[in-house]
């Protein structure tokens, strides 16, 4: 039937065309964002499930970030240990060399300058050994601990070791000195006990720090794991939407013809009356 006042072909025609301008929309926006699921009214639950992630994976950032920090205040007491090792070492030649009977007082007093010198200098290595605020070595804490979970319930510990002169590792007196044969003889036994505790403590002080690393690297495995789970979830596959929006495009072309022809039916009652 032919009539003016109601085209069915135009209705049927503009209704693909519209379902096809939804489908058009919604493949562009892909390919713009990359996201199959760009917010909550694409898909609902698999956002939720994705933002879930994504908080998780920040959550990993903090997580690594204070790793990070308990590493590299473990990595800076075990440079000023090893300093303070290689001192010991030092020092107990000059006790040795002190201890020898025969030596003059001349000798004996310049190697006095130059053990108490280097025991000075241990004092100040274990002042400067600071990191963030945190010093393992001069007994102004007794552990160190970071973030091991993302939800804050875990943490990785690495105990301090005190180094500081008079103390339990370094049993050497702030105020000892070779300047004697008696003193020197005396200094090489103390000294060598202060030499193997500050080993073994580097020695702790050095699992502390793989214990660190450790975490720190299954963290950044876990949450490279987690943004490929999200992505899975969310990204778009961009060699099927580039297909899609050529065929959209088609038939885009193709629904504005078929809408232009059935525009043009009224056109022939025109003819009824001529």
């Amino acid at each position: 039937m032919l009539s003016v006042n109601t085209n069915s072909g135009a209705m049927v025609a503009l209704q693909y065309l519209n379902q096809t301008e939804a489908s058009l929309q919604n493949t562009q926006t892909q390919v713009a964002t990359g996201l199959k699921v760009a917010s909550a009214k694409d898909n609902g639950a698999t956002f939720a499930i994705a933002q879930n992630m994504r908080g998780d994976v920040a959550s990993y950032a903090a997580v690594t970030d204070s790793l990070h920090r308990g590493m590299s205040a473990v990595d800076v007491a075990l440079s000023a240990g090893q300093s303070i090792s290689d001192l010991l070492i030092q020092m107990k030649q000059k006790a040795l060399a002190a201890s020898d009977t025969s030596l003059d007082t001349t000798s004996r007093n310049a190697l006095n300058g130059d053990f108490t010198a280097l025991r000075d200098q241990i004092t100040s290595i274990i002042k400067n050994a600071i990191f963030n605020g945190v010093n393992l070595v001069d007994g102004s804490t007794s552990q160190i601990t970071a973030l091991a979970s993302a939800d804050g319930s875990r943490h990785v510990t690495t105990s301090a070791q005190n180094m500081s002169l008079s103390g339990s590792i370094i049993t050497i007196a702030s105020t000892g000195t070779i300047s004697t044969q008696t003193k020197a003889s005396t200094m090489i036994a103390t000294i060598q006990a202060s030499l193997t505790n500050v080993n073994a403590a580097l020695a702790q002080l050095s699992s502390g720090s793989a214990k660190f690393s450790v975490q720190a690297t299954f963290v950044s495995k876990l949450s490279d794991t987690l943004t490929a789970g999200i992505g899975n979830l969310v990204d778009a596959n961009m060699a099927s939407e580039s297909a899609m929006l050529q065929s959209l495009q088609v038939k885009q072309q193709l629904g504005v013809q078929a809408l232009s022809i059935a525009n043009q039916s009224p056109q022939i009652i025109m003819s009824l009356f001529r």
